[in-house]
């Protein structure tokens, strides 16, 4: 059990690293970035903070927003927040992703980002142990709204677009590549990895909370009976 659970940590922590490292090169083709990632540079230009900062405050408030929805979260949508944006600010200051200077070498590498986010997204999908914040709102928008999951996704991919242009984030034909191609690049890397992201059983936080107290239920009962026992 233990030894599981160390397994499924280390590979969610390295998916999420792998995410981070996609994202990552997407900024530094310099040729826009994908719809989320426009908010947070907007906000991270608009207030004066990096850009990985501002993805984590996001997917804070995400997460709040879908507990106040009636949405599960598990602890993999905690790390989840928490990792890719302190990920995403190491691999930008230790300038290992270098930036391009040409529309070729930016698709190129926009290219290896969806590559990278696809990959990243099958390890720490595979864990079970929560799925994205955006993809949890989206869950729970979709049930409050009965409306298709295409028009939901879309509408807050466009709200998060435009809010983050207004702040500044930069948007250009890569912002158009990741929106339209980004979902058959990750369709294609779930084949390779033989990973049905519609059959991951999730494990949530309220399931170790329910596991906990049912453990400590059974210890009441068992030193009951034993006092029981030394009574009698």
């Amino acid at each position: 059990m233990l030894k599981d659970t160390v397994y499924k940590l280390i590979r969610l922590v390295l998916g999420l690293f792998i995410c981070a490292l996609g994202i990552v090169f997407s900024i530094n083709a310099n040729l826009g970035l994908a719809p989320w990632d426009v908010l947070h540079q907007g906000i991270s230009n608009h207030v004066g903070i990096t850009i990985g900062t501002a993805s984590i405050i996001i997917g804070i408030t995400i997460v709040l927003a879908n507990v106040l929805l009636g949405e599960n979260i598990g602890w993999g949508t905690i790390i989840n927040i928490l990792c890719i944006g302190t990920f995403m600010d190491l691999i930008i200051a230790s300038k290992l992703v270098p930036s391009s200077n040409s529309i070729l070498n930016g698709i190129l590498m926009i290219i290896i980002s969806m590559t990278l986010m696809g990959f990243g997204m099958a390890m720490y999908m595979g864990c079970g142990l929560g799925s994205g914040p955006r993809d949890g709102m989206m869950v729970a928008l979709q049930k409050r709204t009965n409306k298709p999951v295409s028009i939901v996704r879309g509408s807050m991919e466009v709200g998060a677009l435009t809010v983050g242009y207004l702040l500044g984030g930069k948007v250009g034909i890569g912002t158009v590549i990741n929106a339209f191609v980004l979902g058959y690049f990750i369709k294609i890397v779930f084949r390779i990895c033989k990973l049905d992201s519609s059959k991951i059983k999730h494990r949530f936080i309220v399931d170790d909370i329910k596991y906990i107290k049912s453990l400590s239920i059974k210890g009441n009962r068992e030193l009951a009976d034993v006092q029981d026992s030394i009574s009698e």
